[in-house]
């Protein structure tokens, strides 16, 4: 049976609770048109969903590598879902949302510091890895669920751009992190199964994988070539460009200060 402290180690902390209130709130202030400025309440909702979707993704990492052997975790407070725990704060909640804030785009942050030592078997390593990736995967599918399932009869536009622009950014975190880059999931899927030679090769290369791809996403054609196809993705799930780009409009709203809204939201 768990201890006292095993288990305040696994409790859901107040932080992440605050958080997801907030998001709670932001959203019921979406859904009523609420907010003002107009704009204001999507995005902190968004922000706010974002950054809970941020700790679940590293809360599945931890989680699924408790079940693999790494019984660390807990007591670094991995599974309280706070994100003032993470080995890195900045790259895992800050950088993260700063890149929403500045471009629009998902980008995976940090991770939990998982002993890898702890945990045999190369199959229990891919899927610590992949464990996080697939919660974005899920978020997405949540988000985009109203779109494919032809529900969105009575759900206020704003409402609507702002899942829209949300399933823009689930999809394009799990597609980035599950590229074979080292630093991101993707590698970290594959890297058990690679000889120790690559691995060993590779190593001092990992802290700068995520500033690789951003740096790579900055190519004129790579960034319209992976945009494209993520629009694609999001069509085949009912989402279409023009409720991610009236999204975007509405999370960025302080760019329509002194400029008129697009069209979908001339009508607020």
């Amino acid at each position: 049976m768990p201890t006292a402290a095993a288990r305040s180690d696994r409790r859901i902390s107040p932080v992440f609770l605050g958080i997801a209130a907030v998001t709670a709130v932001a959203g019921w202030a979406v859904w009523a048109g609420a907010g003002y400025p107009y704009g204001l309440a999507v995005f902190v909702f968004v922000t706010g969903a974002w950054i809970v979707s941020l700790c679940l993704h590293e809360y599945a990492h931890a989680r699924t590598a408790l079940h693999s052997g790494d019984v660390s975790v807990a007591a670094k407070g991995y599974l309280s879902l706070n994100p003032l725990a993470y080995t890195h704060a900045l790259l895992s909640i800050v950088l993260p949302v700063l890149f929403v804030i500045m471009g629009g785009i998902g980008l995976p942050g940090g991770a939990v510091f998982i002993e890898r030592g702890r945990i045999h078997g190369r199959w229990k390593h891919s899927l610590v890895s992949v464990a996080g990736p697939l919660t974005n995967v899920l978020f997405a599918l949540v988000c985009t669920a109203p779109f494919w399932l032809d529900a969105l009869s009575g759900v206020p536009g704003e409402f609507r751009y702002a899942l829209a622009f949300l399933a823009l950014l689930q999809v394009t975190a799990a597609i980035l992190n599950l590229l074979p880059v080292p630093g991101l999931d993707g590698y970290g899927v594959i890297e058990p199964w690679l000889p120790y030679g690559v691995r060993r090769a590779v190593a001092p290369y990992a802290p700068y994988g995520l500033l690789v791809v951003f740096g790579v996403l900055w190519i004129p054609g790579i960034n319209q070539a992976f945009f494209d196809a993520v629009r694609g993705l999001l069509e085949s799930l009912g989402v279409h460009g023009l409720d991610t780009e009236c999204g975007r409009a509405a999370y960025r709203f302080w760019e329509h200060w002194n400029a008129e809204y697009p069209a979908c939201l001339a009508g607020r």
